[in-house]
């Protein structure tokens, strides 16, 4: 089953997980975790200006997306996540990246341990 999964975008929206939300921290990768009432999961990325300038930023967020679109579908339930890059984060591949998500979400409790396998 193809899980949707909608960008969040509103400054308001980034907010609430932040300030509800769980976080999980990573060499490479910051996770905030929120459950909703959406019905959908809704992800967000976050790049600052110290983690390199435009194209370093870009291939952040593209490896972020790579990486979440591997495990998208071992999620159960409806969450917002918001995945904030670090400076380590532009040299990383998307595969080792997702490991850490991976990781990051199991401790959340997003992940059942029956999909993982």
């Amino acid at each position: 089953m193809l899980k949707q999964t909608v960008t969040i975008k509103s400054n308001c929206d980034f907010r609430r997980v932040y300030g509800k939300g769980k976080s999980f921290q990573g060499p490479a990768l910051v996770s905030y975790v929120l459950k909703n009432r959406a019905g959908i999961c809704r992800i967000g990325i976050t790049t600052s200006k110290k983690t390199g300038n435009a194209v370093e930023r870009n291939r952040s967020r593209r490896v972020i997306r790579a990486a979440y679109s591997m495990i998208e579908e071992k999620i159960s339930g409806n969450y917002d996540f918001v995945f904030v890059a670090r400076s380590k984060t532009k040299y990383v591949k998307s595969t080792q990246l997702a490991e850490v998500m991976l990781l990051q979400l199991k401790q959340a409790g997003v992940i059942d341990e029956e999909a993982d396998n």
